[in-house]
């Protein structure tokens, strides 16, 4: 019998002074990682890639049960049919943890689904608004999915070091957008680990711009993909996170008119993809904490029930260190990625500070430092924990039947999804060798006094 995991549940201490909104969210959001998403990720984690997006799997069960609960609204403001105003940003990152917590792959794919009608929210028209966000707000039955084709065969993770490359010409990527009349026609391709591609009606579309183009000048379009020149391959067969449908995606001559077009070329969609991979790496951080929390509750449990040498081995003091040890990553990696979370979403959405969307993010506030840090540490703690917890479970941990397994090739997946941890800490890093100023906190007070 295949088990879908322990619920040790939300019952842990938690520091954050939170609202009663808060912790009902969470709870909600608890609920159906564990009787939903845990028990459809172990089912989809065992089925042939394209079986899992025919129609009746657990895939398109478990993301419209997310979407009956208003799940797929936790990014849009009040006014869009958003969360009350009295859940916090600890309140949406408390969510993105436990759906985390219940599958790495489902939340991916849900995240995704959410980032062409999100931007819509932000930055699209009126027609765009009553054509496309609205009927998805409303749907629950997932005739309206999103996806995120930014990667290509010929660039991935280096799409995160924009500023590298600022006035520099480099190679013509797979997907060029040539101008036409009244918009853009595409011509290329995405690569094959686009989330949700093999799924999705619309995609949030980057794209270089010209004939020669190149990742610098480029445009953010929302393109439906069930227009013609639109073809999909088949879906990728990964290592992990195989509850998340992931392929290629063609554009043969496909016209995007003008009012899909949402960020467009030079200097502002360098600070538009910045600040944008701001949001990702802050959301991702939440959700790298929920595997990393499941990870550390499947060794608790495994070690005080499994006993050896007479007694549980939770009574053997190398476990009680390992055990300890997974325990401060997650609360570490929680703490953090929680601050980080609510500096990005105060100073980047829209929604929660009143500003129209591209004054929000043209303002570029949030620190690219800190969220890309966020995302490398909150990614490498769910690696670790979830290696030491194969540990602690010992031949148990590596059988196709415990969850442990799946958590491990999941974490190891995570390390490259959404930007390796080299790429990732390049780009901090250049972030901190040309804007880290030491008087930002005082050190240099400090340094007078001593």
């Amino acid at each position: 019998m295949v088990t879908v995991g322990s619920d040790v549940g939300v019952g842990f201490l938690d520091l954050d002074d939170v609202s009663d909104e808060d912790l009902e969210l969470r709870e909600q959001a608890h609920r159906i990682a564990r009787d939903v998403l845990r028990p459809a990720a172990s089912e989809l984690d065992r089925m042939e890639p394209e079986a899992r997006i025919l129609p009746g799997s657990p895939f398109h069960e478990a993301m419209s049960q997310l979407k009956q609960l208003g799940f797929h609204r936790l990014f849009l403001a009040p006014e869009y049919s958003g969360l009350p105003t009295t859940v916090s940003a600890i309140g949406q990152a408390m969510v993105l943890e436990e759906l985390g917590w219940g599958s790495l792959g489902l939340t991916t794919s849900f995240l995704t689904d959410m980032l062409p009608f999100v931007s819509i929210a932000l930055f699209g028209g009126d027609r765009l608004k009553a054509d496309v966000l609205e009927p998805w707000i409303e749907d629950v039955d997932g005739r309206f999915r999103g996806c995120w084709a930014i990667t290509e065969p010929d660039h991935g993770s280096d799409f995160l070091s924009l500023r590298e490359y600022a006035g520099v010409e480099i190679p013509r990527g797979q997907l060029v957008a040539e101008r036409s009349t009244d918009g853009w026609v595409l011509r290329g391709q995405k690569s094959a680990w686009v989330s949700s591609g093999p799924v999705a009606t619309h995609a949030a579309v980057h794209a270089q711009c010209g004939s020669s183009g190149d990742l610098i000048h480029g445009l953010y379009a929302v393109v439906p993909l069930e227009v013609v020149g639109v073809r999909k391959g088949r879906p990728a067969d990964m290592l992990g996170v195989r509850d998340d449908p992931q392929g290629e995606i063609y554009f043969d001559d496909v016209f995007v008119p003008d009012e899909n077009v949402l960020i467009s070329s030079d200097p502002f969609y360098m600070v538009f993809g910045d600040q944008l991979l701001c949001l990702t790496s802050s959301t991702l951080a939440p959700v790298a904490v929920g595997l990393a929390r499941a990870a550390f509750e499947e060794a608790l449990v495994h070690a005080r029930s499994r006993v050896q040498g007479g007694r549980p081995i939770s009574d053997h003091k190398n476990i009680q260190l390992t055990l300890y040890s997974m325990f401060e990553k997650v609360e570490t990696a929680r703490a953090y990625s929680r601050r980080v979370y609510e500096h990005v979403r105060r100073a980047s959405l829209v929604g929660l500070n009143g500003e129209s969307g591209q004054d929000s993010i043209q303002r570029g506030g949030a620190s690219p430092r800190h969220a890309r840090a966020a995302q490398i540490f909150t990614k490498r703690c769910a690696f670790e924990v979830a290696h030491d917890a194969v540990q602690v479970c010992g031949a148990f941990g590596l059988s196709r039947d415990s969850l442990t397994e799946k958590l491990f090739r999941d974490a190891r997946c995570l390390m490259i999804e959404d930007g390796t941890l080299e790429v990732l800490g390049i780009d901090a890093a250049r972030d901190l060798v040309s804007n880290y100023e030491s008087s930002e906190y005082g050190i240099e007070e400090v340094m007078a006094q001593w």
